[in-house]
C-alpha cells in the first residue's frame, strides 16, 4: 500500500512540473506580446525572462528527483 501512495505523490508532483511549464511558457508568450504593446521598458523583458527561467530551472530539479525516485523504487 505505500507504493501506491508514493506513485500518487509522484504522479502529482509530475502534474504539478507540467503545469509550472505550461503556465510559464504560456505567460513568457503573452509577456512578449503585451509588453510593447504596453509600451513597457525593456529591464521589465528580463526580469520575465529571468522569472520564467528560474520556473524552467526549477521544474528540471523536480523532475530530476521524480526520475531519481522512481529509480529507487525500481529496484
Amino acid at each position: 500500500m505505500g507504493l501506491d501512495d508514493n506513485e500518487v505523490a509522484l504522479a502529482r508532483q509530475g502534474r504539478m512540473v507540467a503545469l509550472v511549464i505550461a503556465g510559464s511558457m504560456l505567460f513568457w508568450i503573452l509577456a512578449q506580446w503585451l509588453g510593447p504593446k504596453l509600451g513597457l521598458p525593456g529591464r521589465f523583458t528580463f526580469l520575465i525572462d529571468f522569472a520564467v527561467l528560474a520556473a524552467l530551472v526549477w521544474s528540471m530539479v523536480v523532475t530530476y528527483q521524480i526520475w531519481r525516485k522512481r529509480q529507487d523504487t525500481k529496484g
